[in-house]
């Protein structure tokens, strides 16, 4: 058969191909069939492609699972994507599961995940590591704006007051003012507005050695003077209670002295600071390392914690605190011989001020946002403090001074014991008589004999005392 019939080809009677390999043999030819659900006819077979020499597989015509006309793999896993590694299956030593590099992990090779240092995050994709970007307080930021705005404002109005002080300052109501002090408590509240532009400035070793030395020492200067003036009201009238002999130390030149000793001490502070730990920047990753490493950032600043800022400013509040005390205690001294009045309510809005300060500062330092709080909490405290100062202490008298200058006159000048004595019998003259010492009230009706109504009008004498500076 082999010798008659060789490798031929033609058409049967069918009118269909008819082929013989080299062997004789006529070549295989395949039906491929899928069992498939019909909704009309129900299951059946259907042909889905054929097999001559080469298969013919009509794939739009196979039908899977479900309906899914997706081919399925025959694998037991399936590639595994970027930044995911391959995690075996246990009993399966060709199968895995894919798992993502989560956190700030990066994909070091197929099966394997490595943490990326400290001050570096996984790329989008997760295939290596980069740099954490580097943040600090902007200029524009809105946290940054509101303190400035502030300290501005501030410092224009302290020049102003400053100018008005030195163009009237041999006018009565500077110098009853006590022109020495007030220039040095104009200087502290100066330098409370200006601590703002420091604190937002760009860190650097020499803006961070700034910070240090000005971040108490405004508050310190400032609270040092209304602590010596407070003093000074206090020690005048207690000892006017038992002598008429002058105090001593209540000079201006005393005054001066006693206000710089008290500041020496907080620069005392300062130097010491400087010694221990000298000022440098750092860059902090742990301030805002969120869950998303995407979100990351390194917090460029001072080398400064939270325990050193309030041991800075705790000698200005110990001063300020103490100086309460002295405001409360000269609380009924009569207006007219000092400014123990303004002082006081200066001093507790002060209180008030800070006291809201520390809650804030300390109850955010957990917070994302610590670095733009409590920078913007400080700031806004400092030029509130100063605000005040001026405002209750200093913006009467520049109206009185500007507006008002015919009240801008020499008073009577008055000795120091008759202004203690006056102001002793005013205090006493204000208790009720059954309150006073055995005496008084006798010595009091003593003291105001009746007076002709039709004469009293040109036998009234006013005293005034405001020319007294305590």
């Amino acid at each position: 058969m082999c010798l008659c019939l060789p490798s031929v080809s033609g058409t049967g009677s069918a009118n269909t191909s008819v082929v013989f390999n080299k062997n004789g043999d006529a070549p295989g030819r395949y039906d491929l069939f899928q069992f498939q659900m019909n909704n009309l006819s129900g299951p059946e077979y259907k042909v889905v492609g054929q097999w001559v020499e080469m298969l013919q597989l009509k794939v739009e015509e196979l039908r899977w699972p479900d309906g899914d006309l997706d081919v399925p793999l025959s694998v037991c896993s399936l590639p595994c994507k970027t930044g995911e590694r391959k995690k075996k299956v246990k009993g399966k030593p060709c199968c895995w599961h894919c798992e993502l590099c989560d956190g700030y992990q990066y994909q070091f090779d197929e099966t394997s995940c490595r943490l990326c240092t400290y001050n570096m995050r996984p790329n989008p994709n997760r295939t290596a590591c980069q740099p954490i970007p580097i943040i600090k307080l902007e200029w524009h930021s809105p946290w940054a704006i509101i303190p400035v705005f502030l300290a501005m404002l501030g410092i224009i109005a302290t020049i102003f007051v400053m100018a008005t002080f030195v163009r009237y300052n041999d006018t009565p109501i500077v110098r009853a003012s006590g022109r020495e002090l007030s220039y040095v408590l104009l200087t502290g509240i100066f330098l409370c507005y200006i601590i703002t532009f420091l604190m937002i400035a760009k860190p650097d070793v020499g803006v961070c050695a700034f910070r240090r030395i000005f971040l108490g020492l405004g508050m310190c200067i400032s609270y040092a003077a209304l602590l010596t003036k407070t003093n000074r009201i206090y020690r005048i009238f207690e000892q006017g209670k038992q002598t008429v002999t002058a105090p001593r130390f209540i000079s201006p030149t005393s005054q001066i002295a006693i206000t710089s000793s008290l500041i020496c001490v907080q620069l005392l502070g300062v130097l010491v600071w400087f010694a221990v730990a000298p000022p440098d920047t750092i860059i902090d990753y742990d301030e805002q390392k969120t869950v998303n490493p995407m979100l990351a950032r390194g917090v460029l600043k001072c080398d400064i914690t939270d325990l050193q800022i309030i041991c800075s400013l705790g000698y200005s509040i110990l001063l300020m605190v103490t100086c309460t005390i002295y405001a409360i205690k000269t609380r009924d001294v009569p207006e007219d011989f000092n400014e123990a009045k303004p002082i006081g309510f200066t001093m507790y809005t002060t209180c008030i001020v800070w006291l809201a300060f520390i809650p804030i500062f300390f109850g955010t330092a957990q917070s994302a946002e610590k670095l733009y709080i409590q920078t913007t909490t400080l700031t806004i405290s400092m030029n509130l403090s100063a605000s005040v100062a001026l405002g209750m202490l200093y913006m009467p008298k520049v109206y009185i001074i500007i507006f008002h200058p015919e009240m801008n006159v020499q008073k009577r000048k008055r000795s120091f014991k008759a202004v203690v004595t006056a102001a002793t019998m005013s205090s006493r003259l204000s208790q009720k008589p059954s309150e006073r010492p055995n005496g008084e009230a006798k010595t009091e009706l003593c003291e105001n004999p009746p007076v002709d109504p039709m004469s009293q009008a040109t036998k009234k004498t006013y005293v005034s005392y405001n020319n007294l500076r305590i």
